[in-house]
């Protein structure tokens, strides 16, 4: 990757409904040459799709939660099937020390964010869990 690589992908993420004429416009070259590196780094993985980015309006509706977890060895492909299928499962990542994952969740009302953390506990393979409710953001540095 080069410099217009970076310089294209920069304005994706800040806008990633942005046209590639514009784009072009933008970063001064040829529409041929943005179409051609947005394939290629399409191609390559760099850009690994386009997404809406919620808005506070939206995300303010929602309880959000981070859940630490442990599991037993060998079960992480059936736990990670299973905390998949849930829709209220935002993001998920593994980890090194005491706990195996770190959920990130939002769930509409405390009802539905206790289901879910009853259900993430009931999976089989979860030895243990730890659930942390997000009172306010102080920093977020994504949007």
């Amino acid at each position: 990757m080069d410099n217009l690589d970076y310089a294209i992908l920069t304005h994706l993420a800040q806008d990633a409904r942005i046209s590639v004429a514009v784009l072009a416009r933008k970063l001064r070259v040829a529409r041929s040459t943005v179409q051609a590196r947005l394939e290629r780094l399409e191609s390559s993985g760099a850009i690994a799709g386009y997404t809406v980015r919620l808005g506070e309006s939206v995300r303010a509706g929602h309880i959000r939660a981070t859940v630490l977890i442990a599991i037993e060895p060998r079960a992480l492909p059936a736990v990670l099937s299973r905390l998949r299928a849930m829709p209220q499962v935002e993001r998920i990542h593994s980890t090194s020390g005491r706990v195996d994952l770190l959920l990130q969740l939002a769930c509409a009302s405390t009802t539905e964010l206790d289901d879910v953390l009853d259900r993430i506990g009931g999976v089989e393979g979860v030895r243990s869990s730890e659930s942390l409710i997000h009172l306010s953001t102080k920093l977020d540095r994504t949007t």
